[in-house]
Parts: structure tokens; C-alpha cells; sequence
């Protein structure tokens, strides 16, 4: 592809893209949002939220480690706290994911429950993969999805029992792992120890925030998270030579999200400064993912445009890219396979 074109938006939107780090709720669009509300405002015409395209103006990107995490306590969950939404907003989440040119995507999210619609923590997993299970069998759809379930950072460790629980429960319906996650400044990791611990010995995988913020990336947290044997990392910002050495050394793979920790100020800065380019020259699986497209409105091509830009990769280096996720996806010889002749068979 010496003589090939540089890449360009509509390529990499054609390219197919592996999504390894999406958050669900974070990645529902301000579209789909307003369309809930919409709906809510009908059956309640005294509804005490604001229109989305209000409270989280479109084209309005810089939220922070202090500004993101409210905007869903306060916001996006009391507006999407009954099953019809949370069907709703899933469903968009797969289209806009799957007409963006992926190909495969473990979504993630905490298990949630809500009192005053008698919904369970149970009711509320079971909903998105019942999602997730019609989108998948329906044989038109080229990506296929499946779920991972989070634990919260402030979480107790009875709550993050609770979540294993349910992975364990669902793990041959579409959960394919369990994540770490939540605000980076909040919690002492080392509760979740246990529950990790029964992660890893009932053979499903793990990914986990990791150095997101320098309050969290401490040699003593650093190392707890990585006692626990994970698959991947997300993140991995501040994150000193020798974690670097030990993450290449056990070859984990990492989900990097340039437009996230540029726009929320995670990394000093911009694009051209990201760690991107460091892991790219390693071995380890790489994957450019999203984070909260909903937040952040960059969608996986943009990630994949943005570093050919950055990085001034070409047409062939950028399929390269694309291809290197598949070593670490959740799911197992069979989808790799599914993946690699995706590949192996995609002319543009």
C-alpha cells in the first residue's frame, strides 16, 4: 500500500474496529438521550430533569475527573432508570457502534439497581444481555457484542461480591469479565482483593483502571492490581518504567482512549503527546477504544483517524492497529477466528 492514499475519516470508518473499552451508559449518545426524555416528559409532563441537549450541551467535551462521574449520578441515571430506557439507549448504543465500523465490542457497565422501579441488580444485567443476545442472532448485524460487568471503586466488598455473582451467574449468556472502574480519586482497591481473586480462579477474565489519575497510580495500588493477574489494563497513564516493564514482561494487553484523556485533561498535553505513542512500539496487544463516546463524541474511526494524524501512520499501519486488539478480546478462539477472516477478507 506504498502508493495508497492517506487515511482519512471515511477509511477509518470503513476500517473494522475491536471496541475493548466502552463504558454502556457513557456511550449513549446526547441524541438518544433527548429522545428518552422525550418519551418521559409524555408520561410525566412534571419530569424535574432538564432536556439533554440542556444539560449536556452538544459539542461540549471537557469534562474532568470533579465534572464527569456527577454528570451520571445527577443526570444521565435518573433519566435512564426504568427497563424501557435502559433497552432503549442499548440498542442505539449497538447501532452507532456497529454503523461506525466495528466489528466487535465488550461493553461494560456497574450492575445497577432501582428501588422505585422494582428493579434488581439482576433484572437490570439480564435486561442488556437479553439486548445483547437479539442483536447477536441477528444474522445481518456484522458486529457482535457481549458484556463485561464493573466494580464500582465505591463499592463495598460485599458489593463487589455481589457483582462476581452475577458474572459467574451470566457468564455463559454473554458476560465475558469483570472490570475495575469508578472515580479514580475515590476508594481503597485492596477491599476488592477477594473478589477478584474468585474472578480469576473461576477462569473468567479481568480488565481494570489502571493509573488513570496520579492519585490512583501509586506503587502500592499498582501493585495490588496487578497481583490479580489481569488480561488488560485500561488507561495506564501514570505509569512509571517499571510497570511499563512488568506490563510488556506479562505482555497485558492495554485500551488506550486518546480523545478522553485529552479532553479531560488526564494527560498533560494533546494528542501528540499521548502514550499511545509508546505502547505502539511495544509488543503488548494495543487497542484504541472510546471510553464514553456519549462524553467525549469521538467515536472509535475518530480514535483511529486522530492517531494516523498524530502519529503519521498510513493506510497499512492503521489495519495493522486495527488488528492488534484481537490477541486480547474476552471471548475466545472462536471470535478471534471470526475477526482475523474479517480481516483477512476486508479490501477497501
Amino acid at each position: 500500500m506504498a502508493n495508497a492514499p492517506p487515511v482519512d475519516l471515511p477509511f477509518a470508518r470503513r476500517l473494522p474496529k475491536v471496541e475493548l473499552h466502552a463504558h454502556l451508559t457513557g456511550s449513549i449518545s446526547r441524541a438518544c438521550l433527548h429522545a428518552i426524555w422525550e418519551t418521559r416528559r409524555q408520561q410525566d409532563p412534571d419530569l424535574q430533569l432538564d432536556d439533554p441537549l440542556v444539560a449536556i450541551p452538544p459539542g461540549k467535551v471537557d469534562y474532568h475527573v470533579q465534572t464527569f462521574f456527577p454528570l451520571f449520578s445527577s443526570y444521565i441515571y435518573k433519566l435512564c432508570d426504568d427497563l424501557p430506557s435502559i433497552v432503549f439507549s442499548t440498542r442505539r448504543v449497538l447501532e452507532d457502534f456497529q454503523a461506525d465500523g466495528v466489528v466487535y465490542v465488550e461493553l461494560r457497565t456497574t450492575p445497577r439497581a432501582i428501588p422505585s422501579r422494582d428493579i434488581t441488580k439482576d433484572d437490570y444485567v439480564k435486561t442488556i444481555l437479553d439486548v445483547l443476545r437479539e442483536h447477536n442472532e441477528q444474522k445481518s448485524n456484522t458486529m457482535r457484542a457481549f458484556l463485561i460487568l464493573s466494580i464500582d471503586r465505591r463499592n463495598t466488598a460485599a458489593e463487589a461480591q455481589e457483582v462476581v455473582d452475577l458474572a459467574l451467574k451470566y457468564r455463559n449468556g454473554g458476560v465475558v469479565g469483570v472490570d475495575l472502574c469508578g472515580n479514580p480519586a475515590k476508594g481503597d482497591v485492596s477491599l476488592y482483593t477477594d473478589a477478584f481473586n474468585r474472578v480469576k480462579a473461576a477462569g473468567l477474565k479481568i480488565t481494570l483502571h489502571f493509573a488513570e489519575i496520579a492519585d490512583s497510580g501509586t506503587d502500592d495500588e499498582l501493585n495490588t492490581l496487578l497481583s490479580w493477574q489481569p488480561d488488560r489494563l485500561g488507561h495506564v497513564i501514570h505509569v512509571n518504567s517499571s510497570f511499563q516493564e512488568r506490563i510488556k514482561k506479562e505482555n497485558i494487553g492495554v485500551e488506550l482512549c486518546m480523545s478522553c484523556n485529552v479532553h479531560a485533561k488526564l494527560i498533560t498535553g494533546t494528542f501528540s503527546d499521548h502514550h499511545f505513542g509508546f505502547w505502539r512500539d511495544t509488543s503488548v496487544p494495543v487497542a484504541l477504544c472510546t471510553d464514553d463516546v456519549g462524553v467525549f463524541c469521538s467515536p472509535l474511526s475518530q480514535e483511529y483517524y486522530l492517531a494516523a494524524t498524530h502519529f503519521g501512520l498510513d493506510r497499512a499501519q492503521l489495519i495493522e492497529l486495527a488488528q492488534r486488539p484481537i490477541a486480547s478480546i474476552f471471548t475466545g478462539a472462536s471470535e478471534r477466528r471470526r475477526l482475523e477472516s474479517t480481516f483477512k477478507h476486508w479490501s477497501d
